[in-house]
């Protein structure tokens, strides 16, 4: 296959080794839009910037330039940009045959003040490029453990099985598993409001409130997620999957998660801006939270753990507060 992949961040660049380490060989180019980057990655063959000590394969291109000249010929387009460049790049990309996936995770954002809500990515594409074939890939994954080649599973998630079929063949290996399904609503949803809910439980490590509150906060933040799916007409079962519980678990537990690190930084009592700037990276909970909770008030649906958070990033409530916020709340049947 003839892969392409539109954005060297760290996963975008990690799904690129991956599919270059393929054993069927399939030629696979990542593109930046950053011509220095790009030329720094031909010399040294390594993404310093997000993946400094993972080599690029021998076989793996790296280019600039226009997009549209990347993608001629193309079997499978990956785009790899933040969600904040993907309505952007989609219409860029409205006329592209190949089947396309993205790999960001939220809800657009919407100018402050606004009445409007975001949209999921699916969304997003059927606004901007309806034509486009194309669907997600999600999941429980950090970027470093797919870059090495570490054991991985993800979802492919989209209504054309044209997409599901083409991220399978591209993607599925011994060390990177990849299962099909078409209820992207549901994946999408996963995928968004689990970096909300790992800032809260990364405040409750911070504090060192136990495992008990943690194991609460999971719990309870899953079924808010499920709660905003259904909304939106995903599926039940999809959240129990790799995309609802499994990337719950790993983004709101794991030492990696970027997310669940901004919440431990607040509890330590640093402010936002001093937490965001010390990762180096994107934390997308911190910018997506605020769009969650738009969109489950527009559908009526509670969500009071994500609206803590909001708080909480907002200034509202100091850590210690929020947390009392979270856990005290009265007493209810516990599906409610």
């Amino acid at each position: 296959m003839k892969i392409v992949v539109l954005g060297a961040g760290a996963w975008g660049t990690a799904v690129a080794i991956s599919a270059a380490h393929h054993p069927t060989g399939h030629a696979v180019t990542l593109w930046t839009r950053d011509a220095h980057q790009c030329a720094e990655m031909q010399a040294t063959r390594c993404n310093a910037r997000y993946l400094p000590d993972v080599a690029l394969p021998h076989t793996l291109q790296v280019a600039a330039g226009p997009v549209q000249a990347q993608i001629v010929g193309a079997d499978l387009v990956i785009v790899a940009t933040p969600m904040a460049a993907l309505r952007s790049l989609l219409t860029q990309l409205r006329h592209c045959q190949a089947p396309l996936a993205w790999l960001c995770k939220g809800f657009e954002a919407v100018p402050a003040g606004s009445s409007a809500f975001g949209l999921l990515a699916h969304e997003v594409r059927a606004e901007v490029a309806p034509d486009l074939v194309a669907g997600a890939l999600s999941g429980p994954s950090f970027a470093q453990e797919v870059a090495r080649g570490q054991p991985t599973a993800l979802v492919a998630a989209s209504e054309h099985a044209r997409v599901r079929e083409a991220l399978v063949q591209a993607l599925h290996s011994p060390s990177l598993r990849v299962y099909a399904n078409d209820d992207i609503v549901g994946v999408e949803v996963g995928g968004a409001v689990k970096n909300v809910l790992a800032i809260a439980t990364g405040l409750c490590d911070g504090l060192a409130l136990g495992l008990n509150a943690r194991a609460a906060l999971i719990t309870r933040g899953l079924t808010e997620m499920t709660r905003l799916g259904l909304a939106l007409g995903a599926r039940a079962e999809t959240f129990m999957g790799l995309s609802g519980l499994g990337d719950l678990v790993l983004t709101a537990t794991g030492d990696l998660s970027r997310n669940r690190r901004v919440g431990q930084l607040l509890a330590q009592g640093q402010s936002l801006q001093q937490a965001v700037n010390s990762l180096g990276h994107v934390a997308e909970g911190v910018y997506s939270a605020r769009t969650v909770v738009q969109r489950a008030l527009h559908l009526g649906v509670e969500m009071p753990i994500s609206e803590g958070v909001v708080a909480l990033l907002d200034g509202q409530l100091r850590p210690l507060d929020a947390v009392s916020i979270l856990m005290e709340r009265d007493p209810k049947q516990e599906c409610a």
